[in-house]
């Protein structure tokens, strides 16, 4: 087998700089809160270092933003990049706090061989804009010794993978403190150094936890890996160092979380109409608002104006820490067949549930009525007024040359007609009905032209006379 490690140096910082617009200087101090274990690039080039005092770095760098690490937030962070790396490797391995493991030699047929591999792994990991240290090994415990060192090559070539092993350190290959100490005095300052000495004299110097290790970087030892599967959920959080005060300012790491579920939707090949906004913070319960389409959707673009027009109507009530989105709703989806009147899309069930989505955002779910049909041939009668349906599917199309014409506007009742039409176009269309509950009716309709230039649609009552009904436009 062949396996890739994705080594994440300052997976916290990444996570944290993709939600802002301005990049500034950013570090990560331990739970004590007195040493820098990460520093980002803008930090790094004030002077900042990992292992470096709180206050020596900020006499470095005054306005530098410090955020503490969060064992949780870690976990969570990790949990969103093997989401990510599951779309490539159906294997996945997540090695907390900082590193992925995917077996990669079943996927070399399916990708073209190895760099092809590769070249998407970096690929995605640019797109996301997060740093990553890749390497790849024979085992598991190889590939991710070779990648913390940032020594990781496109080789499958054992022979090579071993010798870089053979260049590690003690330190570097995981050895404990004293474990060092001892092979340092036996002469051993080297993994293949290690290496040398027999299964014997290891089992001597070492302890059984330490001889297992070698022997599993070696591929001597069986090292079984769990496989992680994804839930079936879609989950994103962006953590913002400065708390956001106006609604304008979580647009952008929105977008950018709209954006990995509108990828995260097209992978699974399925839509979404509910997603749940949840803005977090500091000293009041967090505010939930709930995004709703009218239809199937997965675009980033209709969710992001969905989402202002919330912003619009709901003020910030106070300053937000961190955005949550969720979604657990899926909705397979259909191919498209058509396109819509402007040509924006191939699918009309999409343009009309955009439409419908924006207006109920902006007026309220409760402000649109939806006209149906009913089993009735009284005009009057043959219309009702309804909430609009939420339903994905497409209704069967009826060609309109198979239906007879119908005005635009239908008047609330009958009006007289007080003169005779100037042209007669269609006619008569006889419509006789409504026996069953004693309001029967007996009219022919014709479309006809009056003297004022409207074209109206008008009947006559065999006992009443003349009447409009309706306009055309």
């Amino acid at each position: 087998m062949l396996w890739l490690y994705l080594h994440f140096p300052h997976l916290l910082l990444d996570h944290l700089r993709r939600s802002h617009e301005n990049q500034g200087a950013l570090a990560v101090v331990e739970g004590a809160g007195h040493k820098i274990i990460q520093a980002c690039p803008s930090a790094k080039a004030q002077g900042v270092r990992a292992g470096m005092r709180l206050k020596t770095a900020l006499s470095l760098s005054p306005e530098l933003h410090i955020v503490q690490a969060d064992e949780q937030q870690e976990a969570r962070i990790l949990e969103d990049q093997a989401r990510w790396l599951y779309r490539y490797a159906a294997y996945i391995v997540p090695v907390p706090p900082d590193g992925l493991l995917a077996e990669i030699g079943s996927l070399q047929k399916l990708y073209g061989g190895l760099p092809a591999v590769w070249q998407t792994v970096e690929q995605g990991l640019n797109e996301r804009q997060l740093n990553a240290w890749i390497a790849i090994g024979h085992t598991p415990l190889a590939a991710r010794l070779i990648a913390r060192t940032g020594q990781g090559e496109c080789t499958a070539d054992t022979g090579h993978i071993m010798r870089t092993l053979n260049r590690l350190s003690l330190f570097d290959a995981g050895f404990d403190d004293q474990s060092c100490l001892r092979l340092q005095r036996l002469g051993l300052n080297t993994l293949g150094e290690v290496f040398t000495l027999p299964a014997a004299e290891l089992a001597k110097r070492l302890s059984p936890e330490l001889l297992a290790r070698t022997q599993k970087i070696q591929g001597t030892r069986a090292d079984p890996q769990t496989s992680w599967q994804p839930p079936h959920r879609f989950r994103q959080q962006a953590d913002f160092v400065q708390e956001i005060e106006h609604a304008q300012g979580l647009l952008f790491p929105l977008q950018r979380i709209l954006r990995e579920l509108e990828d995260d939707l097209c992978w699974r090949q399925q839509d979404t109409d509910s997603l749940l906004l949840v803005l977090q913070h500091r000293h009041e319960e967090p505010t939930r608002l709930r995004i709703r389409t009218s239809g199937p959707e997965h675009r980033a673009e209709t969710f992001l104006k969905l989402s202002q027009i919330r912003f619009e109507q709901h003020p910030l009530r106070a300053p937000v820490i961190a955005i949550i989105l969720s979604v657990n709703r899926f909705i397979p989806r259909e191919a498209p067949d058509e396109r819509d009147l402007l040509g924006e899309t191939q699918d009309l069930n999409e343009a009309w549930h955009t439409l419908i989505s924006r207006l109920q955002a902006r007026l309220g779910s409760d402000s649109l009525r939806q006209l149906s049909p009913q089993a009735d041939h009284r005009p009057e009668r043959a219309w009702s007024a309804s909430d609009v349906i939420r339903n994905s599917h497409r209704r069967a199309h009826v060609e309109s040359s198979q239906l007879p014409r119908r005005p635009l506007w239908l008047l609330k009742g009958p009006q007289p007609l007080t003169e005779p039409p100037a042209t007669w176009f269609s006619g008569p269309e006889r419509i006789s009905g409504g026996w069953w509950d004693g309001q029967r009716v007996h009219r022919d309709y014709y479309i006809a032209q009056l003297h004022t230039g409207q074209l109206a649609w008008v009947f006559h009552d065999a006992r009443d006379g003349w009447f409009v009904h309706g306009w055309f436009g």
